[in-house]
């Protein structure tokens, strides 16, 4: 067991009655958020006062705020893929 197994709840499934679409496309939403999240982030507090910024990194730091965001989602994150999910089971329609 690595260390962010250790810290994750032990049930991160999706419920059964979740489609796989749904699923992943609730974990790519959430995924998303994270990113989001993450860029403004790193803009705020990654700048130091006085230093130029060349533009060069701007792509190598969105793969790897990319990259984090998606590994984050998939061990659960903040969460609100399973929320998603739940509302997903709660509010399905009859077929």
């Amino acid at each position: 067991m690595n260390a962010v197994d250790a810290v994750l709840p032990a049930d991160l499934a999706v419920p059964p009655a979740v489609s796989a679409r749904g699923a992943k496309a609730a974990r790519e939403f959430e995924a998303q958020l994270i990113g989001s999240l993450l860029e403004s982030l790193e803009k705020t507090f990654a700048t130091v006062p006085g230093d130029a910024d060349d533009g060069t990194s701007d792509n190598f730091n969105y793969m790897g705020n990319h990259a984090l965001a998606e590994v984050l989602a998939a061990h659960g994150g903040f969460g609100i893929a399973d929320f998603v999910s739940q509302h997903l089971v709660t509010n399905q329609s009859p077929q």
